[in-house]
């Protein structure tokens, strides 16, 4: 056990430090790395020359809590889109900063698209996508002097998928020079690494401010990220975005995600995330969003909004009341976060308790702002309510649902001043 002079170390490390970059639109300031918060971003997946489909997915990512929304810029049609759906989402009121993807033509859309360049935030190239050879550093110029006369970040994205090849040859051969040559991972990491350093200090060569760089070396296994994110905040001070390339679908990216990230988060290691999981078919983009908060405000990094603990039932708790009052609470409290935020500050830190039988069920009650002991198998139907730790009401009959909700709005109402 550790004596009172050396207590056990709770919570993640102290964040690296790097260097801050603004990203904003109008009068919506967005910080990246230093002390600012961690960032939850996301990405649409909508054709964004369907500028109508495109600013209704943005608006919700938005409303869900994306501080930053990045869109294909990938043809004409799209570079086109892009002022029109800024000006939506104005009109909105959705002020959520921009960030323009490019690949391939990039350099000539940001040129020949002069309202495009200047209506998106923010720009993110991938150093293995703007051309081979002499073109390459052409194109990659043209790009930077965009983002430097419309004073835009960069995000320089590399990822395994499409590294450059002549610099990975350039590693490659290399390596095969020492008399203990690397693994092939060795070699991958490495060409991830100094892809991305390298290709900030050109930037910075060709006139882009070092405060206008963020950095990524994006991979799909989360060993590789862990060990690339690492090895990259050593070498450098630039912000860093974090995420897995392709974190795949349902629970698999969730877990996926949530694997990577936390560890690196923990280290203090990471600047702005996104969540890039595979929806079902038909399902809600917006979902990336909440797994993104879910992971820092579980880890004490930040809060988005009120927190439901609920027991996981067992043998006690055959009724399934408990799981639906959860799951009704957790929406509920999600729904009113975009308005609540504005006029209950604070109250994203709130903690509601729903528990299915006597066990734990008054005692984890009592820890939480709210909680609610509902009656398990064979027990009295009553619902003893208690509010920051003290027994309130005891609920029973068929409205118990409704007549928590008004408990917890009233609650809300009372402790969380209104904002001016």
């Amino acid at each position: 056990m550790s004596s009172s002079n050396n207590p056990i170390p709770s919570g993640p490390l102290a964040r690296r430090a790097s260097r801050r970059v603004l990203v904003q639109h109008g009068e919506r300031k967005i910080w990246v790395g230093g002390d600012a918060p961690v960032v939850v971003q996301s990405m649409t997946n909508t054709d964004t020359a369907d500028a109508v489909a495109t600013a209704i997915q943005i608006k919700d990512l938005a409303r869900a809590g994306s501080e930053l929304v990045r869109l294909t810029v990938d043809r004409p049609e799209s570079a086109a889109a892009v002022p029109y759906i800024r000006d939506q989402l104005d009109k909105m009121g959705i002020d959520v900063p921009l960030v323009g993807d490019f690949h391939y033509n990039g350099h000539t859309l940001l040129t020949e698209y002069p309202d495009c360049a200047a209506a998106l935030s923010k720009y993110r190239i991938n150093p293995g996508n703007v051309g081979k050879g002499a073109k390459r550093d052409t194109q990659f110029a043209q790009m930077i002097e965009v983002a430097a006369r419309y004073d835009k970040p960069v995000r320089i994205g590399v990822n395994w998928g499409s590294l450059d090849q002549a610099l990975l040859a350039r590693i490659m051969d290399e390596n095969a020079t020492r008399e203990n040559p690397w693994t092939a991972q060795a070699v991958m990491y490495e060409a991830l690494i100094t892809s991305a350093i390298e290709n900030a200090v050109r930037a910075e060569e060709l006139g882009l401010a070092r405060d206008k760089i963020i950095l990524s070396c994006k991979v799909s296994g989360v060993q590789d990220l862990i060990a690339v994110y690492r090895e990259l905040s050593k070498r450098c001070d630039y912000p860093l975005h974090l995420g897995l390339t392709e974190a795949g679908m349902g629970s698999k990216g969730i877990v996926a995600s949530t694997a990577a990230l936390s560890v690196l988060l923990q280290e203090g290691i990471g600047d702005t995330i996104r969540i890039s999981l595979t929806p079902e078919p038909g399902g809600d983009r917006t979902r990336e969003v909440v797994v993104g908060q879910e992971i820092l405000q579980t880890m004490g990094l930040r809060k988005f909004t009120p927190m439901v603990i609920a027991c996981p039932g067992c043998g006690r708790t055959t009724s399934t009341v408990f799981q639906e009052l959860a799951d009704d609470i957790q929406s509920y409290l999600r729904e009113q976060m975009p308005e609540w935020k504005k006029t209950f500050p604070g109250v994203e830190a709130m903690n509601v308790a729903v528990m299915g039988c006597i066990v734990n069920g008054p005692g984890e009650s009592k820890h939480a702002n709210i909680g609610i002991s509902l009656p398990g198998t064979g027990e009295s139907p009553a619902a003893p309510v208690f509010v920051d730790g003290q027994k309130v009401a005891t609920l029973r009959g068929d409205n118990i649902v409704q007549e928590f909700q008004a408990i917890v709005l009233d609650y809300v109402q009372k402790n969380y001043s209104k904002a001016a």
